[in-house]
């Protein structure tokens, strides 16, 4: 590998805008805000969604489209199911 052409890879603090939920990565994304975090100091990183707020991985998403495409043939044609 060359050297100097990779960017430095450390561990940050992710932290939900919304929730305030934080949670430790591996990043190359560097932050001027610090936090401590388990009893050590990283810098933090601040997100507008994550896994606590996002709407797909709390259940709380809504969908346009229940039915499936068996359910609206038969819906049109009259069929019972």
């Amino acid at each position: 590998m060359k050297k100097s052409i990779h960017p430095e890879y450390h561990e940050v603090v992710f932290m939900d805008s919304a929730t305030g939920f934080k949670f430790v990565s591996g990043s190359t994304k560097s932050s001027d805000e610090t936090v401590e975090f388990e009893g050590k100091t990283y810098p933090l990183i601040r997100m507008e969604i994550t896994s606590d707020s996002h709407p797909f991985y709390t259940g709380k998403q809504k969908f346009t489209q229940a039915d499936g495409r068996v359910d609206r043939f038969n819906k049109k044609y009259g069929i019972k199911g």
